[in-house]
């Protein structure tokens, strides 16, 4: 298979103590354990999002960028799916998530774990629909990464947030507590490919004066991959650009807030 230069996982045998947490976490099925150790088992396996990373507690894991074989989604999947074998949850579970959402150990990929939470919302009053009107923040348009110019005006002098697609559904108070007085640039770290977002991202980042950079993001792992897209970005545009996270959780709730800005 040809190879080319992309971001994928190293793995550390030295630091690795054979948990199996990334295992789990690597929806494709690319890291196994073997004797003991952590081991990527195939390069084309390997999606290079580095869902793994976050679930890693021994910091054994990385992403580097390096010749490697083209991630081939079909050929993960498949192998994902032999590899699980058996299996804990219904058929029904299979049926709506999806084979490509299950993780190696038989449980679900939280970005795509059915939760129902009507019945908590109707408890919840309600004022007046006039009351609780939010107008617009947003600024500038288009907003995702793949569709908008480097060298569109609103950019200079910017405070950009970079938002994971399913934030702004998620947390209801978005557009008054994270969008206000900044451009808004949306993307998906999970079904997209990094590298070219990467590369448009640093194109912004060179071709304008970038005030600072807010990342918001799931707390589902595979949406760690917007951060390190703002994080490599801004290494490739050789400028030091303050750099904030916030943290959405899948019931909506704030659960990290920009408060550790650094460059």
């Amino acid at each position: 298979m040809a190879k080319r230069l992309r971001r994928i996982i190293k793995i550390d045998e030295d630091k690795c103590n054979g948990c199996g947490k990334c295992v789990s976490a690597c929806v494709e099925g690319a890291i196994q354990l073997i004797d003991g150790k952590a081991r990527l088992v195939s390069e084309s396996y390997c999606d290079g999002l580095g869902a793994c990373i976050g679930e890693c507690p021994q910091g054994a894991i990385t992403i580097e960028e390096r010749e490697a074989e083209e991630f081939d989604l079909q050929s993960a999947l498949a192998h994902a799916s032999l590899a699980r074998g058996s299996s804990e949850f219904s058929h029904a579970d299979k049926t709506e998530t999806g084979i490509s959402h299950v993780h190696s150990d038989g449980t679900i990929c939280p970005s795509a774990r059915s939760i129902d939470r009507r019945g908590q919302l109707a408890e919840k009053k309600h004022p007046d629909e006039s009351a609780i009107a939010v107008s617009s923040e947003l600024v500038n348009w288009p907003v995702k990464l793949r569709l908008v110019n480097p060298r569109a005006p609103f950019f200079q002098d910017a405070d950009l947030l970079l938002a994971a697609d399913c934030t702004a559904f998620a947390y209801g108070a978005f557009h008054p507590s994270l969008l206000r007085d900044k451009v808004l640039i949306v993307c998906c770290p999970k079904f997209e490919d990094l590298d070219l977002h990467i590369e448009k991202f640093s194109e912004i980042l060179r071709t304008n004066s970038i005030k600072a950079i807010t990342v918001v993001k799931m707390e589902v792992p595979c949406c760690s991959g917007i951060v390190r897209l703002a994080e490599a970005a801004i290494q490739s545009s050789g400028k030091q650009i303050p750099l904030d996270t916030v943290t959405i959780s899948i019931s909506g709730e704030l659960l990290v807030p920009a408060n550790s800005r650094c460059s």
